[in-house]
């Protein structure tokens, strides 16, 4: 280890010597060790594996392996089961992204975040006053995007498919018509929304029996979602925006004032892009690059993190976490000022995702004292926790990383009468007013206003890490603005500290994301002393529930054996393995 820099001195708290940071050694880099650690959590294959937030949709998904599919196979139909199984942000009238690797190296990216329809404009979520409204922002139909899953979906295998289209959207047709075993987890989150859901006459009717939640253990069927998701089998993306569900959509829209019509859903596309990529400690880390601020932000973490011998520092430590927190503020605040629908604007990720420009803001960062946080530089915008990830990979290593959401929890609250999904409230991705930004959270931003055919912001971060040419692991999460520095974590639990890919997964977790200016922490994991030395070095610490669920997978190179780890934070999630 080479000796500290004037910048790298010991980290104190008053008179207490908490630790000397180590600089991490030019040679860590070739010591790393790509094979992932095993725990007894995770479920073994040494074929495929699918892991998800629902167990249901993971089987959905192994089925399709096991009987000939790829991953990219594999991930529509987990992911068209996810709308059946977990309304809360499985989805068809939503989007999100798709990180794909091929068994050879290469890697390419499937865009179906939601847009802004034709009506669009930078001051729609004002009153008749010019006044912002929260309201109009997230809570009304004005707030729903041009649904891309669908699209996604079938831009996805018409170019990288397998197997039958209908094959893979069949098995969630049958699941909505002939109903399935409601598990715990939907239970309690259908009894806990039912007020909110209550307020739509088409979720009270589709989630609700005589306006009572279902209780686990009983059956419920979706009819009206089984034949849109029929329509869907037999036409593909036609039997979305076009025809008899288009035509619910714009009906839908009309009665409640929203602005999407049949125009805005016939025009919509999907969108391949090429990744984001970066290196960490000799890893090689694939991830989605803008619209999603996901990609970008997390590389360049990585690269501030690299300068540092973490392991030698101690995982969850008080100096772990200021040096975390301390790049998640960073990150944060490049993101808020830089990043867009790349359509749109400029990005700068080569800049943001280099070397030398982490080195440059490396040496911002005071080891004895907490950076301040200002809502004269920016602030972030509103995002909703709920969201939902799912990692697959195939017998030859193809692997698919997908996140993708309805915004809020059961996004919008509102079932399209007659075709029976839900729609999303992604419009709120927007920002709330051109030069609105305050400490509360709101940012007025020019990257991300809202305009017509605009994908907004996201902080998805699908990911897939690589190293010396071979798989190493699938990760994302949900969590809103969470999301980033969750799958960080999980990425530096698997290659900094070489944990078991269920521990990495299963570890406590932090957030940080500028404004507001706090870490919050998971109430379980971190020890009294850690809070107390960081509130010493001047943070507000907050402490939070639960943080992501983060199911991932991790493949030992040597073997190709497969490591399903479903979070547990999460609790109808499974891993599936043939």
């Amino acid at each position: 280890m080479r000796t500290l820099s004037p910048l790298l001195r010991p980290l104190l708290v008053g008179a207490t010597l908490l630790v000397a940071i180590p600089v991490a050694a030019p040679t860590a880099q070739a010591q790393a060790s790509a094979r992932p650690a095993t725990s007894p959590g995770a479920v073994e294959s040494a074929n495929g594996m699918v892991v998800s937030a629902s167990a249901i949709a993971s089987q959905v998904g192994r089925d399709v392996l096991a009987n000939g599919g790829n991953a990219i196979d594999a991930a529509i139909a987990t992911g068209f089961a996810l709308a059946v199984t977990y309304p809360t942000a499985g989805n068809i009238g939503g989007g999100g992204f798709m990180v794909i690797r091929f068994p050879d190296g290469r890697a390419t990216t499937i865009d179906f975040r939601e847009k802004a329809p034709a009506r669009a404009r930078p001051d729609m979520f004002t009153d008749s006053t010019g006044t912002y409204s929260a309201r109009i922002h997230h809570n009304s139909h004005v707030a729903v995007g041009v649904p891309g899953t669908v699209a996604g979906f079938d831009l996805a295998h018409r170019k990288y498919g397998k197997v039958s289209w209908a094959k893979l959207v069949d098995p969630s047709a049958r699941l909505a018509d002939t109903g399935f075993v409601v598990p715990t987890g939907l239970a309690a989150s259908l009894a806990a929304v039912r007020n909110r859901l209550a307020n739509d006459s088409g979720s009270l009717a589709a989630y609700y029996r005589d306006g009572q939640p279902y209780a686990a253990g009983d059956r419920l069927a979706l009819r009206d979602l089984a034949r849109t998701l029929g329509r869907i089998r037999d036409q593909r993306r036609d039997g979305f925006y076009k025809g008899e569900t288009a035509r619910l959509i714009e009906a839908e829209m009309q009665r409640h004032g929203g602005l999407i019509t049949r125009q805005d859903l016939a025009r919509y596309e999907a969108k391949e892009r090429a990744p984001v990529r970066g290196t960490f400690n000799g890893y090689d880390v694939i991830s989605m690059p803008p619209p999603s601020s996901g990609g970008v932000a997390m590389i360049e973490m990585l690269n501030l993190l690299e300068g540092y011998d973490l392991k030698a520092i101690g995982h969850n430590s008080a100096p772990y976490v200021h040096l975390l927190a301390e790049s998640m503020r960073r990150a944060f605040r490049d993101r808020a000022l830089y990043i867009g629908d790349p359509d749109f604007t400029k990005p700068p990720v080569a800049r943001l995702t280099s070397k030398p420009y982490a080195d440059s803001v490396r040496r911002t960062i005071d080891l004895s004292k907490a950076s301040p946080s200002s809502p004269a530089d920016v602030a972030e915008g509103y995002e909703s926790d709920e969201t939902t990830h799912y990692s697959v990979v195939d017998k030859d290593g193809m692997a698919v990383s997908v996140t993708y959401t309805l915004e809020a929890g059961y996004g919008l609250g509102a079932v399209v009468d007659g075709a029976g999904f839900l729609l999303n409230n992604e419009m709120g991705d927007f920002n709330g007013k051109p030069g609105l930004t305050d400490s509360t959270g709101l940012i007025g931003t020019a990257p991300n206003v809202a305009r017509p055919g605009k994908r907004m912001l996201s902080s998805m971060t699908p990911t897939i890490v690589a190293k010396d040419g071979k798989l190493v692991a699938v990760v994302g999460s949900p969590g809103g603005r969470t999301i980033i520095n969750t799958v960080l974590q999980v990425v530096l639990n698997l290659t900094a500290f070489g944990m078991p890919v269920q521990d990495a997964v299963n570890a406590p977790r932090l957030h940080h994301q500028w404004l507001p200016n706090a870490v919050t922490v998971e109430r379980t994991g971190f020890a009294e002393p850690v809070l107390q030395a960081l509130r010493a070095l001047g943070h507000t610490v907050r402490v939070g529930g639960q943080q992501g669920t983060a199911h991932s997978i991790a493949v030992d190179p040597s073997t190709g054996k497969k490591y399903g780890a479903a979070d547990p934070r999460d609790r109808d999630a499974g891993a599936s393995g043939h």
